[in-house]
């Protein structure tokens, strides 16, 4: 090697050093809150309650609300409707220690107990 070509290695070389040195900014950020948890999507379950299988609907509404429908429970079985209803939403939709509420009361129409609920 000519020395031309030596001293262009070398500036060459320091020039790498000094470039891969260089921190580029961060992205990561530290703080205390903890981030909203996403709202799960529409789906319908099979729950085996009580020694029967029934269908649950549940679709997220605005401010955290689900639309929720319980099928093959009778108009007598208001109880057990809304205990498939908000013990399915805790397992299925709320972040984990919080249990689903009702937010309005419980009607039955067309073979479906129907409410609203939240996670809180």
């Amino acid at each position: 090697m000519t020395s031309s070509r030596l001293n262009r290695f070398a500036v060459f070389a320091v020039l790498g050093l000094v470039l891969a040195g260089c921190k580029t900014a961060s992205t990561v950020r530290i703080t205390s809150e903890k981030p909203a948890p996403e709202q799960a999507a529409a789906r319908s379950e099979p729950i085996f309650y009580n020694g029967k299988t029934y269908k649950l609907d549940f679709a997220p509404r605005t401010g955290g609300v689900y639309d929720m429908a319980v099928s093959g429970m009778g108009p007598k079985q208001k109880k057990d409707a809304v205990a498939v209803a908000i013990s399915s939403l805790g397992y299925f939709a709320c972040p984990e220690g919080q249990k689903g509420r009702l937010q309005n009361d419980p009607a039955y129409a067309d073979a479906k107990w129907r409410m609203q609920a939240k996670c809180g």
